[in-house]
């Protein structure tokens, strides 16, 4: 896979095209796996590595049509395209840096990536536009069968899938969805949902998963706990409180709008003007800026610009993207200048074109 055309397209989930995309970014959800043969990670060697990475691309190749990912050899990658893949959320930051015999393998449409090596043996993944879990669960569901029919996994029949980490194990489901939630923020009520959230089991973490920071009003939110659940559960348990927390943020939106209409619209003006003719700019603000522009768009109060140019730039302008659409490593004085060129002529008048 050429990682330098990949950063000059957009994949399917970025596009803003799937259901709720004013508020959900997109749906994903992770399955955990390992091989009967082998130890887990932590405890395996560096011959268990290249033979656990071996077994699973031989299996993968045997699939033909019926898979046909790319593959990639993260162990030989360059920093900078590790941290491009993070970013494009094709890799885990774990998986990026590890060491060892590691691989993905990604779909054309980066719809899929199977990770191999990162905390389990196998990592699957799906990533969906806006609010769709069972289309996720539906397309995970098939690639897992098809795997399965390849490699001999890990299972107990009490248990479920055995992993390396305890509350993986059963379904070894992790189910997410990312949501923009900046009215939430400005109107002060994200932490009485996360307290909420938290109550029924719910975890709340950053744009790029476990151990992120929030940026640019971005949350993942996703369950805690698998043992004892089934994966149909998992996914309504998830999917049954989405559908509330898009009723409250709108509702925020629709507040703001009618007791600070003028307020929110120089809000979201200063943010859209700072972006549109900054000189230098960091990754931090302009995170921050294109939530609050993202938000203006819908609500109308930017016409001109498109939601899957927004999308785009949310990602296109983090630091190894913007490194390989430049063609040079850049250090971070001139990733700030090349950031602000970059942000000019996509936002000069609103009418760039997604790939």
């Amino acid at each position: 896979m050429d990682l330098e055309e990949l950063a000059r397209t957009t994949g399917e989930w970025m596009r803003g095209s799937g259901p709720d995309s004013d508020v959900v970014i997109s749906s994903r959800i992770r399955l955990a796996r390992n091989l009967a043969d082998y130890p887990f990670i932590t405890r395996a060697s560096t011959s268990d590595r290249v033979e656990i990475e071996r077994t699973f691309r031989d299996g993968i190749a045997r699939l033909g049509d019926q898979l046909r990912p790319e593959w990639i050899d993260v162990a030989k990658l360059a920093g900078l395209d590790r941290q491009f893949l993070v970013e494009r959320q094709l890799i885990s930051r774990e998986h990026a840096d590890s060491e060892g015999a590691r691989g993905v393998a990604i779909d054309a449409q980066e719809q899929f990536s199977l990770m191999i090596n990162e905390e389990d043996h196998l990592r699957i993944q799906v990533l969906k536009s806006g609010f769709d879990l069972q289309g996720a669960w539906e397309k995970i569901n098939a690639i897992d069968d098809l795997i399965e029919s390849q490699v001999t996994y890990a299972f107990h029949d009490r248990l479920g899938y055995l992993t390396a980490c305890p509350t993986n194990v059963g379904t070894g489901m992790r189910v997410s969805v990312m949501l923009h939630l900046p009215a939430l923020v400005i109107t002060r009520q994200i932490d009485k949902l996360f307290r909420s959230l938290q109550k029924i089991s719910l975890a709340v973490r950053g744009l790029y998963g476990e151990g992120s920071q929030a940026m640019g009003d971005f949350y993942q939110i996703s369950n805690q706990i698998t043992l004892g659940r089934s994966e149909v559960d998992l996914v309504k348990q998830v999917g049954e409180v989405v559908p509330s927390i898009l009723e409250y943020e709108r509702k925020a939106r629709e507040f703001l709008i009618k007791e600070s209409r003028q307020n929110l619209h120089d809000r979201v003006s200063r943010a859209y003007g700072i972006l549109r003719t900054a000189q230098t700019i960091s990754s931090e603000e302009t995170m921050h800026l294109l939530s609050s522009v993202r938000m203006g768009v819908n609500l109308g109060l930017i016409p001109e610009v498109g939601m899957p140019v927004l999308n785009q730039l949310f990602i296109h302008t983090q630091p190894a993207h913007l490194q390989k659409l430049s063609g040079s490593e850049l250090d971070t004085a001139d990733r700030n200048i090349e950031r602000a060129r970059y942000l000019r002529g996509h936002l000069s008048d609103g009418t760039t074109e997604v790939n």
